[in-house]
């Protein structure tokens, strides 16, 4: 397993509202008191947030068909997986999450303070996602150091690479290396806070467009600008 190092979570009341769904701009002149909550959940879900970053770096031997064939005798297979890294020479599995303390903390709290649990829940959404963006920029920025590429980061769910095919291939490469998030038999992760994706990397790998336009809700997202303008 790959060692990272310590990633510091930075996320804002903006994150925290998109990760519940919310337009920031549109709640903030409608709904000043949701945002007040927003602060009030960072301050009391941070401590309650357990980053971890399981990362296993592999090297692709051979490509076959829609599988890229992986050192170890793993394999990673899809339509997605294979227009992405069809030229890395290693490829890295990631899965990040924030372990479960908050996500039992929104059980408590639901049934007594909806508000306040969504705004909680929104945390843990902002909190794995940066986690998730931190892990992918230290292997890009490593990549660039040795002269080479990094691709979008690839995660089942998007189009080309379905829940059902990625995330068993995933928890198959990592195995036993991690203990902390088990994958239920509909390809549920527990905790619920948690993603997983893998990066390819190479000197002549082309990076083909924003993990946005991969996504099946592309069509309907709103916040496609927002994530466009942070690359």
């Amino acid at each position: 397993m790959l060692k990272l190092p310590d990633l510091n979570l930075v996320f804002s009341v903006d994150d925290v509202l998109r990760g519940q769904g919310a337009d920031p701009a549109a709640l903030r002149r409608r709904s000043p008191a949701l945002v007040k909550t927003a602060e009030r959940a960072i301050e009391e879900g941070h401590p309650l947030l357990q980053p971890e970053v399981y990362c296993q770096e592999f090297q692709v031997e051979s490509l076959q068909h829609e599988r890229l064939n992986l050192s170890g005798g793993g394999w990673l297979g899809g339509k997605l997986i294979v227009q992405h890294l069809v030229k890395a020479i290693k490829v890295y599995v990631f899965l990040c999450t924030i372990g479960g303390k908050l996500e039992r903390r929104v059980s408590d709290l639901i049934a007594s303070d909806m508000v306040y649990a969504l705004a909680l829940d929104g945390v843990g959404s902002a909190a794995v996602e940066n986690l998730s963006n931190a892990a992918c920029k230290y292997i890009e920025d490593a990549a660039q150091g040795q002269g080479m590429a990094a691709s979008i980061p690839l995660s089942p769910g998007m189009v080309g690479w379905p829940v059902e095919d990625g995330q068993p291939q995933i928890f198959s490469l990592l195995g036993e290396k991690q203990n902390s998030v088990r994958l239920t038999p509909s390809y549920v992760m527990l905790p619920r806070k948690s993603l997983t994706m893998v990066l390819g990397v190479g000197p002549k790998l082309e990076t083909i467009g924003r993990t946005c336009d991969y996504c099946t809700q592309r069509e309907t997202c709103r916040y496609q600008d927002h994530y466009l303008n942070s690359t």
